[in-house]
Formats: C-alpha cells, sequence, structure tokens
C-alpha cells in the first residue's frame, strides 16, 4: 500500500485551502513591495514592468498576479536594476511631479527623472553663489558634522544603558570632547577632519552592540561591502540617501551643489550633506534591532558575481526595504512643529531648513535626535 497524508479534508477542501494559503503568501510578498504606509515604491524584482491603466500604477512581475496601485498614493519610486517603466508611467510621473529614481541592482545611484520649473531655477542661482561663500559653507559643514556627532552619541548612549560596555561609553566621551571643539574650527578641511575621527570612535563602538554571535563587525567598509553588517550599513545608507534626494529635488534644490562633500562633479552632494545626520537615527539603529533580534541571519547575505563583496540576497533586501519604510514612519519631535512628526517628514522639514539658510541667510539647524 502506498503511503498517504490523513488530513482529515476532502480534496475540494483541501484545494480551497491550499488557494487561501497560495493568497496569503502573495499577498506578504506583494505587502513587501507596497502597502498605503507606504511613501515610496521600491521596485527591485528584476523584470518587473511598470504600465498605466487609468488613474493607475499596474506592477507586473511574471508569472506573478499583478499589483494595482493609485498614482495619487505614490510619493517616489526607486527603481532597481532591469525594471521597465513605459514611457506613460513616466510622462504621468513627470507631470505629477512623482521623482523616479534609478539604481543599480545592488543600490548604487544612477540617476533621476524629474521636471524643473523655472522657481527651481532660481533656487540653484542663489546654489550657485552661496558655492562662492566660504562662510556659508564652513557655518553649514559645522552644523551638519554637529547633528552625525550628536546623533551618533545618542545612538550609543541608548543601546549601551543595558549593556554598560567600556568601549562605547570612551567613544561617548571622546564625540563629547569632539562636539564641544567644534566651535572653534576655523576651516572646512578640519572641519571634515572631525567628521573623519568622529567615525574612528563610532564605528567600533557600533560594533560592541552587537549582541548576536552570528555577526561581527569592527570596521566600516564601503567599496565594496565585505561582510553582512557592511551590507546592511551599505544598502540603508543607500535608501537614506535616496530619501533624501528625493526631498531635495522636490524642493526644488540642485543634488550636486553640496557644502561638506565635494568631489566628482556629477554625484549627489547636497544629498549626501543633509542625510549625515539621520545616519544613525534611521539606518544604524534598524541595523542593530534586525540583527540582535536575529531577524536577518548569515544565510540572507551572498557574495555577487564579478564582485568581491557580500550583499542581501533579493527576499531579504525586500524584507529589509519593508522595515525600513516602518522606521521611516516612526514619529519623532521636530523644533519646528508642535506636533510628533515621521521620519521622512523630518527629513523634508531639514530639506526646507537648508532651503531658507540659501535664500534668507539664516543658519542651518541639524537635526538633533532626543532620547
Amino acid at each position: 500500500m502506498e503511503p498517504f497524508l490523513e488530513t482529515g479534508l476532502e480534496p475540494v477542501e483541501l484545494e480551497l485551502e491550499n488557494r487561501e494559503v497560495q493568497a496569503a503568501e502573495v499577498y506578504r510578498e506583494w505587502n513587501r513591495i507596497w502597502n498605503r504606509e507606504m511613501a515610496t515604491l521600491y521596485l527591485t524584482d528584476q523584470g518587473t514592468t511598470v504600465y498605466k491603466e487609468h488613474l493607475r500604477f499596474v506592477v507586473h512581475i511574471a508569472p506573478r498576479q499583478k499589483l494595482e496601485i493609485p498614482i495619487r498614493e505614490i510619493d517616489r519610486i526607486l527603481v532597481f536594476g532591469n525594471v521597465q517603466l513605459t514611457t506613460q508611467v513616466m510622462g504621468t510621473c513627470l507631470q505629477e511631479q512623482i521623482p523616479v529614481l534609478f539604481l543599480s541592482q545592488s543600490g548604487e545611484y544612477r540617476g533621476h527623472l524629474w521636471s524643473l520649473n523655472p522657481l527651481h531655477l532660481e533656487s540653484e542661482i542663489v546654489q550657485l553663489k552661496k558655492q562662492e561663500d566660504i562662510r556659508f559653507q564652513l557655518e553649514t559643514s559645522r552644523s551638519i558634522i554637529r547633528g552625525k556627532l550628536f546623533n551618533s552619541k545618542q545612538l550609543l548612549i541608548r543601546f549601551n544603558r543595558k549593556r554598560q560596555t567600556l568601549e562605547v561609553a570612551q567613544a561617548i566621551e571622546g564625540i563629547l570632547s569632539d562636539l564641544a571643539s567644534l566651535k572653534f574650527v576655523d576651516n572646512l578641511a578640519r572641519l571634515r577632519g572631525y567628521e573623519g575621527i568622529g567615525a574612528a570612535r563610532y564605528f567600533p563602538a557600533f560594533g560592541q552592540l552587537i549582541t548576536n554571535p552570528g555577526f561581527c563587525f569592527s570596521k566600516r567598509v564601503r567599496h565594496p561591502p565585505t561582510d553582512p553588517v557592511n551590507a546592511l550599513l551599505s544598502f540603508g545608507y543607500t535608501i537614506l540617501l535616496n530619501n533624501v534626494l528625493s526631498s531635495i529635488i522636490a524642493e526644488g534644490l540642485s543634488p550636486y551643489l553640496g557644502n561638506l562633500h565635494y568631489g566628482e562633479p556629477r554625484k549627489t552632494y547636497l544629498a549626501f550633506d543633509l542625510m549625515e545626520e539621520f545616519r544613525s537615527a534611521v539606518v544604524d539603529s534598524l541595523v542593530l534591532k534586525l540583527i540582535n533580534s536575529e531577524s536577518l541571519k548569515s544565510k540572507d547575505f551572498e557574495p555577487v558575481k564579478n564582485s568581491q563583496g557580500i550583499y542581501l540576497n533579493a527576499g531579504s533586501r525586500r524584507r529589509f526595504l519593508d522595515q525600513f519604510e516602518k522606521r521611516m514612519n516612526e514619529e519623532v519631535s521636530h523644533p519646528d512643529l508642535q506636533s510628533p512628526v515621521t521620519y521622512r517628514q523630518a527629513i523634508l522639514l531639514q530639506v526646507r531648513r537648508y532651503k531658507r539658510s540659501l535664500w534668507h541667510g539664516t543658519l542651518y539647524e541639524p537635526f538633533l535626535r532626543q532620547g
């Protein structure tokens, strides 16, 4: 007699149950790509096609079911690698002022789609003039570094309350000393040096806060990331950068004209500037949470062909994006508003602060994470 599985269900009931399970799996998978709490549409699956039907964008990942999203609910679109957008989709994004950012499959910025208007050109002229204002660049860079160091210190304090690790406490004292010294720095080169010193203190201490024995971290390695923790940080920073970038574009500023960061002409240096104070608050804290809670495991990472780097695999990348969106929707206090705001709103408020500093000559005040 052939073995069989006793389920207690008739064949029709089994088929209905299987359909329900499959439908639930499809829902969970689509929910990682888009849900109503998201402001960003992440297109990560290779071979995806997006087209327009009436007032909706239709996302098709063959051979799966299609996902329809009302256009009015989309604030920005991030395209990873080989994803096709029809000309109708791109035309609608231009008309509705929805930024589309194009990245490589691993998340490297390639370019963006956006429609300029005359008001944006006026802002860019002001930005160009400020490029020659050494005092403006110095004070803006000082504020950005102060925000980055302060928020890095806050993360170390928060996560070290239970661990009470000596190395972390020493890093906190060092960063406090750096913050006190910032006000006396009188040139950009020395200011940039303080950013490097802060990173040298912060990242080894960050590694001490990892409690999951399956992960270890001692230093920041960027291009390419050589271990899972660096892979998570790099991917998180890339997503954060592109969220900051879309807010800069939406406010009519050139993302290429920064103050603290500089170098190659095609890099979005203003986005690099304004993301600094959000790195630890948004990305680093999320990475620690996912690792220490064992939400991610070593099997979620893999080497990439033609690269010496380690990256999140495709399925885990979608899970990370889902958690990143939840983090961006968490509320935090901001001095510009009495009521709490989400991190995404806080980023936009900081871009507007920077815009006011350009137009009105006021000092740019960084975002300082309290508690």
